[in-house]
């Protein structure tokens, strides 16, 4: 049997590739599985990170999905499980963030863990237990705006305490600086407090990585992407280049874009400013019944052949609500989602090779509708955006270079960069 070093599951596609992406560039070997498998683990690899589509799903099905995850790592012989989200900790007071972290503790017999969705390399970082987004606080950043796990509190001890029946604590900025042995120290006193889970401040890569020798005999971590840039030491793995060879790429280049992040919004007008062909997608129209999918894929095939093409749901937060009101939000999104997924298979279809997917449930319906099973880490883009190959039922079982990008990541030039960076 395979002995992994680390098992992580992650709640949704895009988060998946981020933390992926921050594994490899410390050298580790990394294989993302879409869903849990099926069969053992056949490659030789350091760690599988198992992505599922679990972030705002019920409660009590994320919970299955994530345990059916966790048995499934440890039949592989994980030696530490990693559960990650988003590096804005997005969750409801039901959840989902709390729930999973407590089914996985008590999946384990664990009777401690940590909780930080820091990634100061994208602005992410934690102080005194707040989460900043650049230079403001969580609830200011647009995240207030979320459709579907809007963030109106920046305060992560207040928020994490809402969904757990554990007592929640902080280790702050001061113990954190003073080094992993100063970390342990706060940790034994949190749990001799009855504390269960610890949200740990960091605002730079050098708080993680000082963080991480003090996790070496956790049995579960929570955490954003950050964290992983402190784990690989403890199982002896240096980084090296090769953790992030792919295949060369070739074929037609398309983007989708489902996400109605600021950063995307951005990247979306950036690309359109390029002059480049560009179409977007009215969910009321879809609504009506009118074949979309088809409408788009027309317009497309005769495009393709001269560079990248875009596919965008992406609008300004009024215009979201609007439709939400109109469509209800639950429908509004898995309506665009299924379009977006679809429109997907059929640009691989076309002979798409390098396709570049932008927002996190975008991703998840789409990987899905593209027939992909797993998927190799490839180099980073932007901070927490790679490059990916998998082979794809929708290519024939061809080989496709896809990129998952979370909404909130990536430069403004992201859509453009991506493709120069596979030249």
């Amino acid at each position: 049997m395979t002995s992994l070093a680390l098992g992580c599951i992650a709640d949704d596609f895009t988060g998946a590739t981020d933390l992926a992406n921050n594994l490899v560039r410390a050298g580790v070997r990394v294989v993302q599985t879409i869903g849990v498998p099926s069969a053992p683990l056949a490659a030789d690899v350091d760690a599988v990170v198992v992505a599922l589509k679990s972030r705002t799903i019920a409660p009590a099905d994320a919970i299955a999905q994530s345990l059916d995850a966790l048995k499934w790592l440890q039949a592989q012989g994980a030696q530490q499980i990693y559960f990650k989200y988003c590096s804005t900790f997005d969750s409801t007071a039901a959840g989902n963030i709390g729930p999973v972290t407590e089914a996985l503790m008590d999946a384990l017999g664990s009777d401690f863990t940590i909780a930080t969705p820091a990634f100061p390399d994208n602005k992410r970082t934690v102080f005194k237990g707040y989460l900043f987004v650049g230079d403001v606080l969580l609830n200011e950043s647009g995240m207030q705006n979320h459709p579907l796990t809007p963030m109106t509190d920046a305060n992560l001890v207040r928020v994490l305490q809402a969904q757990t029946t554990r007592k929640v604590g902080l280790i702050d900025h001061t113990v954190v600086a003073r080094g992993a042995e100063a970390v342990r120290e706060r940790i034994a006193q949190l749990r001799g407090e009855g504390v269960g889970v610890a949200v740990v401040d960091a605002v730079s890569n050098d708080d993680l990585l000082r963080l991480g020798p003090a996790l070496a005999a956790m049995p579960l971590v929570t955490a954003g992407s950050g964290v992983a840039i402190g784990l690989p030491a403890n199982f002896g793995i240096a980084p090296s280049s090769q953790a992030s060879a792919l295949p060369a790429a070739g074929g037609l280049q398309a983007v989708v874009s489902g996400s109605c992040s600021i950063a995307t919004n951005r990247q979306v007008m950036a690309f359109i400013q390029t002059g480049r062909p560009a179409m977007a997608i009215d969910p009321l129209r879809i609504a009506a019944g009118v074949d979309v999918t088809a409408e788009v894929l027309a317009w497309a095939e005769p495009l393709l052949a001269d560079g990248p093409v875009l596919v965008y749901s992406t609008a300004e937060t009024h215009a979201v609500k609007s439709v939400q009101g109109r469509l209800g939000v639950e429908e509004a999104g898995a309506m665009v989602e299924r379009t977006i997924a679809a429109i997907a298979r059929g640009l691989v279809a076309l002979g798409v090779r390098q396709l570049v997917v932008a927002g996190g449930e975008t991703s998840g319906a789409c990987v899905q509708a593209l027939g992909i099973t797993q998927m190799q880490i490839g180099p980073q883009i932007d901070p927490g955006v790679p490059w990916c190959h998998a082979l794809a039922e929708a290519a024939g079982g061809a080989g496709v270079h896809l990129t998952l990008k979370s909404g909130n990541f990536g430069a403004d030039d992201f859509f453009s960069k991506a493709f120069k960076a596979l030249a």
